[in-house]
């Protein structure tokens, strides 16, 4: 465990346990927020690289623009 989270642990600890369960749930909720963007990035790893090399293909043919802040407003 490194020192910065050992100590907000040591302080965590200190709370009321109502309290102290809030501060759990909300850690558990986004480790499990973190791992499904993770294997949400992982499936779609073929198709953004698809993505990618089509919008490649689509500069190199000179079919895309420069974007123009000023137009999107």
């Amino acid at each position: 465990m490194t020192k910065l989270l050992k100590q907000a642990f040591d302080q965590v600890s200190n709370l009321p346990p109502a309290e102290q369960n809030a501060f759990a749930e909300r850690i558990l909720h986004e480790l499990r927020m973190d791992a499904q963007w993770d294997k949400t990035l992982e499936e779609s790893a073929d198709a953004l690289a698809q993505l990618a090399a089509d919008a490649l293909d689509q500069h190199e043919r000179g079919e895309t623009a420069l974007l123009d802040i000023k137009r999107l407003a």
